[in-house]
């Protein structure tokens, strides 16, 4: 007697809808990791060729406030540079009796063969101390070209010497440079959030400085591990003081420079950021207010992170169908792909041990980046230095905390 059989039932067009979604946004994640690769291979094309004996006098601009056991390090590091051209080193407080002044004197005694200074900047009526304390130390820099980066930066002895002859390269749309910015990457402590958001850095948005850079024929904007300026670019915008408010000041030079008719180049130098050792919800306070710096800046390509989420998109597809073999052989190439993007940009672009040391924790990178993706439309409440403010057109508005 021939057994009985029932026809299944098709799932219900709500269900097939969420489960075509799914399918979708992982197929536009993997074309997203594709582009990657075309990005990267577009860059090391660039990085082979000489650079220009172009060696200007530079100054660097390093704005200060408070001080971490990593810092004196990275102070350290731009001293003794193989660089021809000569520079100076200008270093900004706001106070005497900042914890920082103390290990610049100390910088001062163990290189007294280089021209560091220091300069007290008061705190100017400005949301942004950063670009208060910048403001005030441009007429002390001597040179036609600055360099500015934040103080946690550590670079080698050729960091100048692959960095400044940028500006000397031609390009066929005849601009100028005004902006030359740099790689890098992040050094963890052994916390959760610290290797988690050193991860983020080097897999998730370095890759996307990157695809940028690519797909725009150029970079649009600048980054706080470099800005390498010219006076003449940066007078073209006013200066420093129009950013006095803006969270994202680094990203809005460069922008605001392009705008203007120059060109911002990519430098050969990658440069190295230390990570706080974050515990887990000050790396999430601290995510929230670089994702909502992002979406003000650059919000219809913030729209588009939606896509760079693959492996959370393919788990998703993979519960919604049921487990079907379609979904579960696209996970099995998510995860190849996402770990080979990972390793091309973090390990050999970014030169990044941390990165692979850390690839098994990318699944639960990529699952908490969405999570803040999502959060970040909650509001426009940032925490930035023990202080609440709302952004508002990408400018700060400072938030009366309650007692």
């Amino acid at each position: 007697m021939m057994p009985l059989s029932y026809p299944i039932p098709a799932p219900p067009l709500a269900a097939q809808l969420i489960t075509g979604f799914f399918a979708v946004l992982t197929l536009a994640s993997l074309l997203y990791c594709f582009l990657i690769f075309r990005a990267v291979r577009a860059y090391a094309r660039s990085v082979r060729g000489a650079l220009p004996d172009f060696y200007p006098p530079v100054s660097i601009l390093k704005p200060v406030k408070g001080m971490d056991p990593e810092m004196y390090a990275a102070f350290a590091s731009h001293c003794g540079q193989d660089y021809p051209g000569g520079y100076e080193i200008l270093f900004g407080v706001h106070s005497a009796n900042d914890p920082a002044v103390a290990a610049i004197e100390q910088l001062q005694r163990e290189f007294p063969g280089e021209r560091i200074r220091l300069l007290m900047c008061p705190q100017l009526p400005a949301t942004n101390g950063k670009v208060s304390t910048l403001a005030q130390m441009l007429p002390e820099a001597q040179y036609e070209h600055l360099l500015i980066n934040d103080s946690d930066i550590h670079v080698t002895p050729h960091y100048l010497r692959r960095t400044l002859p940028l500006f000397a390269v031609e390009s066929a749309k005849k601009k100028p440079v005004g902006v030359v910015t740099a790689l890098y990457r992040g050094r963890s402590h052994s916390t959760l959030g610290s290797r988690l958001e050193a991860l983020g850095i080097s897999t998730d948005f370095m890759p996307g400085v990157l695809t940028a850079r690519w797909m725009e024929r150029g970079l649009r904007f600048g980054l706080g591990s470099t800005l390498a300026v010219t006076r003449t670019a940066l007078r073209a915008i006013g200066g420093f003081s129009p950013l006095a408010d803006h969270l994202a000041d680094d990203y809005e030079v460069g922008a605001r420079i392009h705008r203007a008719g120059y060109r911002v180049e990519l430098g050969r130098e990658v440069v190295e950021t230390t990570v706080p050792p974050y515990r887990f919800s000050a790396f999430l306070e601290h995510q929230l207010r670089w994702a909502r710096a992002v979406r003000a800046s650059r919000p219809w390509g913030y729209l588009g992170l939606l896509m760079t989420f693959g492996l959370p998109w393919a788990l998703a597809y993979v519960v919604a169908s049921a487990a079907s073999l379609e979904s579960i052989s696209l996970l099995i190439v998510m995860i190849c792909v996402r770990v080979a993007v990972a390793l091309t940009v973090g390990a050999a672009i970014l030169g990044d041990r941390f990165a692979v040391r850390d690839l098994w924790l990318v699944p639960l990178r990529d699952f908490v980046a969405l999570g803040v993706w999502f959060w970040s439309f909650g509001g426009d409440h940032i925490v930035w230095r023990g202080e609440k403010f709302l952004l508002r057109g990408g400018k700060l508005v400072r938030v009366e905390m309650k007692k």
